[in-house]
């Protein structure tokens, strides 16, 4: 009789954490989903036009003026190219999911530790001016006409960087 009770503890054990584990696996499948279909939202949004830098807040200086007069593109083979009319300056973009696999911490309070994330990424090699832009940004928010983006003191030194791209 206790044999019976065994057997039927331990299958009951064997099932709870099946059970467990695949709704922990459906979660993180339907997570990566989400995040996949938000990155082809973000980069079908990014690619739909040209771009101006209406806000630019770098090491707590608004450093927006840099870019005044400047039309960004977002072009599908990964280049950003920003032109003023008479000065042509290009680089690269993309938008990737950071999964936080090597974080140590998560400064926003948003997020855990291990949660992904979209990166929207920018570089710029020259001139010092679009190297500033050179990061791994995150989302702050988007819409057909406007992507915001946020960097999290990542040197150190306790300020926040903004990025705001409109139409």
């Amino acid at each position: 009789m206790n044999k019976h009770f065994l057997k039927i503890g331990f299958l009951a054990a064997i099932l709870l954490s099946t059970a467990c584990t695949s709704d922990s696996e459906n979660d993180d499948t339907t997570n990566l989903a989400q995040l996949q279909a938000d990155v082809e939202e973000l980069t079908q949004t990014a690619r739909s036009g040209e771009w101006t830098i209406t806000n630019f807040v770098d090491d707590g200086a608004d450093e927006t003026t840099d870019f005044a007069g400047y039309d960004f593109t977002f072009n599908p083979d990964g280049s950003l190219v920003a032109d003023n009319g008479t000065s042509t300056v290009v680089g690269t973009w993309s938008i990737t999911i950071d999964d936080h696999s090597s974080d140590d911490s998560d400064d926003d309070g948003m997020n855990d530790d291990d949660d992904d994330e979209i990166e929207f990424n920018i570089f710029f090699a020259s001139p010092q001016s679009f190297n500033e832009l050179s990061e791994d940004w995150d989302i702050i928010s988007f819409s057909s006409d406007m992507i915001q983006l946020i960097d999290d003191d990542d040197d150190g030194d306790g300020t926040t960087d903004l990025l705001t791209f409109e139409k």
